[in-house]
């Protein structure tokens, strides 16, 4: 469970060597993304397989570091990408770490009153 939830989550388009830690990854956020790693912000990275995540966030006073190793299947990241990050909503974050493609969930169209 976050403490602090970050504004936005920002998702590498490349893998990455499993074997970095925070400063490492803060590293890629900084050359790579062109973003301050200290901000309101969560990065995702994922190793080649997609089996593994690693999640990077300043909360405060330090720099929390998440792992997750999936069991079964992988993880579902977009394949079609012009960058080498892209940002995804705490929802779709939600069906990423559930192993859905976020690519294939569809919407219900918004409906307004007349």
């Amino acid at each position: 469970m976050l403490i602090n939830k970050p504004q936005k989550i920002y998702i590498s388009s490349a893998n990455i060597d499993m074997r970095k830690g925070i400063d490492g990854l803060a590293s890629i956020v900084q050359q790579k993304f062109e973003l301050d790693p200290f901000e309101d912000a969560m990065f995702v990275f994922h190793n080649r397989s997609c089996d593994k995540i690693k999640i990077i966030y300043w909360d405060c006073n330090g720099f929390c570091l998440l792992y997750k190793r999936i069991e079964k299947g992988k993880f579902h990241f977009p394949k079609k990408l012009d960058s080498y990050k892209y940002t995804v909503t705490n929802e779709e974050f939600q069906w990423l770490l559930n192993g859905l493609k976020i690519e294939e969930i569809q919407r219900h169209e918004s409906l307004k009153r007349a």
